[in-house]
Formats: C-alpha cells, sequence, structure tokens
C-alpha cells in the first residue's frame, strides 16, 4: 500500500495531471510530501488591520476593511481593471491585468470586504495590484490560520493560477487528507529529549500556525530534523571512507620533488604551505582515498602546494591531472608549472577546447600511454575520449565553478579512486562546509607570501571619476599597471549599469595613445585575441586593461597595482573579492577602487562597506552567505547539493546546524551502523533520502 505522502500530486483535488506536470517542472513537486515540504518564505500577520490613511508604499503586505465604492475604470483593450476601495480614512485603487472578466462576476460596488496585497503608487496615487478579496474565497471546512503563510511560486504557476493563495488552500486540503496518516521521522528518544512537537504538529503549524509560539516550534523541530539527516548521512559516509582502506599508497617523496624543492623552488615555501603538504603527504602516504578540501585566499600560493603534491604522484608512477574553470587559469597554470619544471623530466600537457584536433589525438595516445604526468585543462579533462594510464591525483581549482556532476565525471576516469585535492580561494563559511563538504577534511593556508601588503579598498560614485583618472595616471606614471572591470559587454536597455564598450571609448579618450596603451580582454573575443591582449598586458606593454570579470580567475600581473570595479552594485561579495585578488601580488601598495551609482539598495550598500572594511576572505564570506545564501554562494542553485534545503538557512541557523550535527556524532558514536532497533527509523529515513538525491560526497 502507497504510504500517503509518497502520492502522486496530481491525485490532491484541486490539482490534476496539467498542474502536476508543471509543479514538478516549476518546484520540483512531485508528490504529496513534496507539497506539504514546500514550506513558505514568509508570514503575515493578518489580524493587524490597517486604515488607508496609514498606508504608504514602504509597507509589506497589509490587511484592509472598506467598501468597494465603485469602479474608476474598466478598459478592455489594454486588459485592465480599476476599483475604488474606501474606509472612514480615505480611498486606495484596486487593480487587476488579470482575471478581470472573473473579477466583474464576483466583486461587486457597495460590498464590504477585507483585502489584502502590497501597496504600491502609481501617478501619485496609492493602489495594490491583485489583492486578495477573503469574501471571494469559501474558507468553509479549510483548516486556516490568521497567521497566514506565503509560498514561492512563479510566473507559469500563477498563471494556471497557483499563486500563493492557491498552494495555500491545496495545503489546506492536503492536510485535512493526509495529516492523521503522516509518520513520525524522528526515533522518540531524540523527539523527547529535544522536547520536539511531532511531526503532524510541525507540519500542521509551519502552514497555519495556530499561535507565533507554535509556529517556533514547528520551524525549530522541522530545521533541526533537515539539518540532521544531512548531517548523519554525511558523517556516515565519512566514516566509511576513513574505515576503508581503497586509496593508492603514494608511499616515497623522491627524486622529483626532492629535486623540485632543493633547485626548482622560485620562493622559501610559508609555514602554512608546509603544514598543507605534510597534511596532504600524509592522507596519499596512509592507503586511504584522500578527499580534502584546500582552502587559501587569494595568491596564497594553493597552487604551487597542487604542483609539489602531484611531483609526489610521479614519483610513485602515477599521473595527475589539474581542471580549471577557464582557459585563462588552464593556460596559467601549464606555463607557470612548465617554467618551474623546465630542467626536470616531468611531461606536462595542456588539453583545452581550442587545442588542435592532430595536437589532441596525439596528447590522448601519450596520456594512455602514460608519457604524460601531469595534465592541465579545462572541462575539457571530462570529455569521454580522455583517459589516462595510472590516474592517481585529481586537483580541482576554483571547484565551485564546477557542477558536482562534472567532477564526478573526472573522478571516474579512474578504475580505483584517485586521491581528490579540490581547492578554492573563496573562502568557505563553517557552516556551508559542514554540510556542501562536511566528508572532506579541510586545509587551511591562513598566509601570505612575505613581503604581501594589504589591497587598500575605497569607494567613489561615478561623480568623482575625474578624481579616480587623475590617481590612476599617478600610478601609470610611477610604472604601475590598472585593471579596470565592467559587469557588461555591451549596453543593456534592461539593466541600467556600466558597459565595457562604452567604457572602452570613454577610457581611450581620458588616456589617449600613444602616451597610454589600453587592451581589451572579455569573454566574446577569439581564443587568440584575448591571449595577444593578455599578454601585452603581462609584458607591460598597455598600462590599462579594460575587462570583463573574465579575469576574475586566472590573471597574475605583480606589476598591476590598481583595480577599479565599475557598477560595483552588480557584482556579489565574492566575485568582488576575486577581482580584487587581481591586485596586490607584488611588493608595492595596490589599491581596488569600487565605482558606484548614487542610488544605492542598502543590500548593494551593505556589501560595499563589508568590502571596504576588511580584506579577510573569510568574513566576506561569512557576510556573503548571510546576504546571498548558499545557493549563489557555492553555486548549488545551477549544481544541486546533495541535499536541497527546504527549510533550513545555512546563513542563519549555524546554531542549530552545529547542534544537529553532534547529534548525529552522538549518535553514530553509539551505534556506528544504526543497528540497534532503536534506530531503524534512522536507517529507514536516510535510505528514502538516498533515493531521491545522489550521493556526491566523495567527489567533493
Amino acid at each position: 500500500m502507497t504510504y500517503i505522502l509518497d502520492t502522486e500530486v496530481k491525485f490532491l483535488p484541486g490539482v490534476g495531471p496539467k498542474r502536476a506536470e508543471l509543479l514538478q517542472k516549476e518546484l520540483n513537486i512531485c508528490t504529496f510530501g513534496d507539497m506539504l515540504r514546500h514550506f513558505p518564505f514568509r508570514y503575515v500577520d493578518k489580524t493587524r488591520i490597517y486604515t488607508i490613511r496609514e498606508m504608504n508604499e514602504d509597507l509589506p503586505y497589509v490587511v484592509l476593511k472598506g467598501k468597494i465604492v465603485g469602479f474608476r475604470e474598466v478598459n478592455a483593450a489594454q486588459k485592465r481593471l480599476v476599483a475604488v476601495f474606501a474606509d472612514s480614512t480615505g480611498s486606495i485603487d484596486l487593480v487587476w491585468f488579470k482575471g478581470i472578466s472573473f473579477i466583474q462576476k464576483n466583486l461587486h460596488a457597495g460590498g464590504v470586504y477585507t483585502i489584502f496585497g502590497k501597496p504600491t503608487s502609481f501617478n501619485g496615487r496609492l493602489n495594490i495590484v491583485h489583492p486578495e478579496l477573503e469574501d471571494m474565497v469559501k474558507e468553509e471546512g479549510k483548516i486556516t490560520s490568521s497567521i497566514q503563510a506565503v509560498y514561492g511560486s512563479t510566473e507559469r504557476l500563477k498563471d494556471m493560477g497557483l499563486g500563493t493563495r492557491a498552494i495555500g488552500r491545496l495545503q489546506s486540503a492536503l492536510l485535512g487528507m493526509a495529516l492523521p496518516r503522516i509518520e513520525e521521522t524522528l526515533p522518540p528518544y531524540i523527539v523527547e529529549a529535544n522536547r520536539f512537537i511531532s511531526l503532524r504538529e510541525a507540519l500542521l503549524n509551519i502552514h497555519f500556525p495556530q499561535s507565533p509560539e507554535l509556529l517556533r516550534k514547528a520551524q525549530d523541530r522541522l530545521k533541526f530534523e533537515e539539518l540532521f539527516y544531512v548531517e548523519l548521512s554525511i558523517l556516515r559516509t565519512r566514516t566509511k571512507r576513513i574505515k576503508a582502506n581503497n586509496g593508492f599508497c603514494f608511499s616515497q617523496v623522491g627524486e622529483f620533488f626532492n629535486h623540485f624543492f632543493y633547485h626548482n623552488l622560485p620562493f622559501e615555501l610559508t609555514g602554512a604551505q608546509k603544514r598543507v603538504i605534510k597534511e596532504i603527504r600524509a592522507d596519499t602516504g596512509s592507503g586511504r582515498q584522500m578527499n580534502r578540501l584546500l582552502q587559501g585566499d587569494v595568491g596564497s600560493g594553493k597552487t604551487m602546494v597542487a604542483l609539489m603534491c602531484m611531483l609526489i604522484a610521479a614519483d610513485n608512477g602515477f599521473q595527475s591531472c589539474i581542471m580549471a574553470p577557464t582557459e585563462i587559469l588552464a593556460t596559467q597554470h601549464f606555463k607557470s608549472m612548465s617554467e618551474m619544471l623546465h630542467d626536470m623530466n616531468v611531461s606536462v600537457a595542456l588539453l583545452s577546447g581550442s587545442t588542435k584536433k592532430a595536437e589532441r589525438r596525439t596528447l590522448l595516445e601519450k596520456l594512455v600511454q602514460g608519457e604524460i604526468n601531469i595534465l592541465v585543462g579545462t572541462h575539457a579533462l571530462i570529455e569521454d575520449a580522455v583517459r589516462f594510464r595510472q590516474l592517481g591525483l585529481v586537483v580541482i581549482d576554483e571547484q565551485h565553478r564546477f557542477g558536482v556532476a562534472q567532477r564526478g565525471r573526472l573522478w571516474e576516469k579512474s578504475d580505483h579512486p584517485p586521491h581528490i585535492l579540490v581547492m578554492t580561494a573563496t573562502p568557505i563559511p563553517r557552516t556551508l562546509a559542514m554540510t556542501l563538504y562536511g566528508d572532506l577534511d579541510v586545509s587551511v593556508i591562513d598566509e601570505l607570501p612575505p613581503g604581501r601588503k594589504p589591497i587598500k579598498t575605497v569607494h567613489f560614485f561615478d561623480s568623482k571619476r575625474d578624481r579616480v583618472f587623475g590617481f590612476m595616471r599617478e600610478q601609470i606614471a610611477a610604472g604601475r599597471q590598472v585593471y579596470v572591470v565592467y559587469p557588461l559587454i555591451w549596453e543593456s536597455e534592461k539593466m541600467d549599469y556600466k558597459n565595457l564598450q562604452d567604457g572602452w571609448e570613454i577610457i581611450t579618450q581620458a588616456f589617449p595613445a600613444p602616451r597610454y596603451r589600453v587592451c581589451m580582454v572579455h569573454g566574446q573575443l577569439k581564443n587568440d585575441e584575448k591571449e595577444a591582449a593578455m599578454q601585452e598586458f603581462v609584458r607591460g606593454d598597455a598600462h590599462i586593461m579594460v575587462a570583463t570579470s573574465v579575469i576574475e580567475v586566472g590573471v597574475n600581473v605583480p606589476n598591476a597595482s590598481v583595480m577599479v570595479i565599475e557598477s560595483t552594485e552588480r557584482f556579489g561579495l565574492a566575485q568582488l573579492h576575486q577581482l580584487r585578488g587581481r591586485v596586490g601580488r607584488g611588493a608595492e601598495q595596490s589599491f581596488c577602487i569600487l565605482m558606484s551609482g548614487v542610488k544605492l539598495s542598502s543590500y548593494s550598500r551593505r556589501r560595499i562597506e563589508m568590502m571596504c572594511s576588511t580584506n579577510d576572505g573569510f568574513q566576506i564570506a561569512e557576510a556573503d552567505l548571510k546576504l546571498r545564501g548558499p545557493g549563489d554562494l557555492e553555486g548549488t542553485l545551477q549544481s544541486g547539493m546533495a541535499f536541497d534545503l527546504r527549510i533550513a538557512n545555512l546563513g542563519t541557523d549555524g546554531k542549530i546546524l552545529e547542534y544537529a550535527r553532534k547529534c548525529a556524532e552522538q549518535v553514530l558514536n553509539d551505534d556506528p551502523l544504526l543497528s540497534d532497533s532503536k534506530n531503524a527509523l534512522l536507517l529507514k529515513t536516510l535510505g528514502k533520502l538516498r533515493d531521491s538525491t545522489k550521493d556526491y560526497s566523495v567527489i567533493s
């Protein structure tokens, strides 16, 4: 017999096959259980009744009571209906652009209504667009609450009549059918120890809170459960990996490593780099598969650590590969590694989308024969034709730029699990690391090479551009170089941001030839054009590089001391920090200048203030998580986390996460196999989670 929450959502009254298909496409809702776990993203207290005199467009959603006193405008050609709604303090317009015929049939002048909506202003008059009218919906026999849930929807769902109000009615109908048959998902000893309300009470009160206190208890219970099972699954996987003796053993540090360390190393390693190499050496020599995350700020020397570890792999007869997200970065890795290994019998090759066909064929043959020790590349490395003779170490640079499935395809290039080292210059907040990377051991390079000075970051409005240009001229006169980065290549009708094409005209006029040389780099240039411009800047022949964020990673010019970022409000914190990291790579003082328009949202202002206040990547990452959430920060909205978080928020629920992890650790310490009868429910629930998600933990 099918468990009630496993029932297909099309069988819920009010859904049907067409709506079910759209719910699956738009919100990934396939079953009754999925629908119940489509949680509200906020709530509106409808016990507070406003007067029209109190209205202003800065208010959130409000409740009004009054009369429809007439229709000010009915325009069928423009598909617009405007009604005048009044109470004893004034009047406001109600506006509809859709469903007009239905509204006209059910709306009557002189009728008393309770309306709900967001006040806005048009032509100096307040209005509410598409308000909800309580009297138009029959609520008899339905589960309701004066604290109204607001659900996420999409334009396509709204067009099919599935806005937040309709979703609420579906939740009411579903709870009326399913609530008595919903089974508990946490063992009694965990529920009792934490004084949680039951799952049934939690689901009822998360959708239809019977009181603010019960809403809080429902949120606490459901957030804990979600995070507890994520951590329980991750920790079980980690325990199995650590116990398994299934990795290649790099038993020796040999001639390649030692020759490089004593003769080719271009600078002395920092203490942090030495510590991390020892950690990796211990992993790869243990007989267990290494799965390690290497965090380090921009310019901290992660690539040098990776190269030296690849030399240990070569000392033990294994091949290595390093995958970078852009051709610029892959090419830079290839050139710098080749130069540092110039007098050593270590074969380094580059594979990217622009590798010529004949060259690619030769390279792939050498790779299979084991004649290539280190392969550097882009996404081209995951192509089916790329096969290794003995792949022992996989390094993934700027790992957040790759989807988990892409990383998995690279891992599958070996018949036996290779050692995995994933690197990021975007420091990962602790809460995010505990969920996305909870199965990985973590190393941190928390030192910059000696002699580096902190980058000075300042903010200027566009009106101060002449002052910024004057500073750029001073820096160029002192022998330095300058980046100017734009968010767009071309002008956009939809977005009022600076663009590279207009910027090029302004810069070349302000810095005319032949006194100044300006080059340009953006993603739509051909590879050879891009490379020529890059090399011109690297050689110092160009004073200014005008670019898009394509230079976010992969450009290393120690002589560049100024980074000017146009329309700063267009960029996220992590991206701004990455762009800033393009300067400050030499011994001279470097500067990051954030340019913006005068009109800034509070969100943009907070980002700019954070950038100006600190160079600490971890502080910035924590702030980014709180401001934006985990999806954008690590690409998980595009790539998919191993578990989708439906209610917990890693930016705000860090304490719940840490407590859930401690509880999961205690459970596994007491019963590592979950074989005790009291944990049967945990094992069953984990099985269901595994069936509905793909486990990417072993591939980072």
